[in-house]
C-alpha cells in the first residue's frame, strides 16, 4: 500500500483509539474484541472521492477541555461552514495531542480529526476544505498557539498567522497564511 492510502487509514485508527482513551474506556470499560478489530475494518472501508468528501458535510471529531470558551467558538465556525462536529471534552489534552501526532511546538488548545487528518487549533474552515480537496501526504495542519482574529480568537485586532502542514516526523511547512 501506498503512504496515501495508508496514513489515511492509521490516523482514523488512531482516532478511534483516542476517542475510547478520551470516553474513558480504559478506565475500567476496555473496548470489547468486536470493537476494537472493526476500527481498521471500519477505517478502510471508507471510500469518498476527493470531491464529495470536500463537498459534503464532513465529520469532524473534536476533542476540546470543558472549560475553554475560543475552543467552543471555534466549533461553531467550522459548523457555520458545512462541517457535521462531534466533540469530546476532556482535562488531558497532551494525551490526545501525543497520540494524534501533534508535534509539541504546534500545540494549541483544541485537536480534531476530519478525514484521518489531525487539524490543531483554529485553523479556518476554508483551509479546511482546501485541506480534504487536495489530500496532500501529510498528518494535518495546525495553527500554532491562538493567534488573536483566527476563527474562534476574533477580538479588536487580528494578528497575521501561518497554518502549518506537519508530517509524522514533525518537519512543518507553510500551508496557508492569513
Amino acid at each position: 500500500m501506498k503512504t496515501k492510502v495508508v496514513l489515511p487509514i492509521f490516523l482514523a485508527v488512531l482516532a478511534a483509539g483516542a476517542a475510547l482513551w478520551v470516553s474513558g474506556r480504559d478506565a475500567g470499560g476496555a473496548a470489547t474484541p468486536t470493537e476494537v478489530a472493526a476500527l481498521p475494518l471500519e477505517a478502510a472501508t471508507t471510500t469518498a472521492s476527493t470531491a464529495s468528501v470536500a463537498e459534503e458535510a464532513a465529520k469532524v471529531v473534536v476533542y476540546k477541555s470543558p472549560t475553554c470558551g475560543c475552543c467552543n467558538k471555534w466549533v461553531d465556525h467550522i459548523r457555520e461552514h458545512g462541517f457535521e462536529v462531534e466533540t469530546h471534552d476532556t482535562r488531558d489534552m497532551a494525551q490526545v495531542k501525543a497520540m494524534s501526532g501533534v508535534p509539541g511546538k504546534l500545540s494549541s488548545c483544541h485537536t480534531a480529526i476530519v478525514d484521518g487528518y489531525v487539524v490543531e487549533g483554529h485553523v479556518p474552515a476554508d483551509v479546511m476544505r482546501r485541506l480534504l480537496e487536495e489530500r496532500p501526504q501529510v498528518v494535518g495542519i495546525a495553527v500554532p498557539g491562538m493567534p488573536m482574529g483566527s476563527p474562534g480568537m476574533e477580538g479588536p485586532y487580528r494578528e497575521r498567522y501561518d497554518i502549518l502542514a506537519f508530517d509524522r516526523d514533525g518537519r512543518t511547512r507553510v500551508y496557508d497564511s492569513r
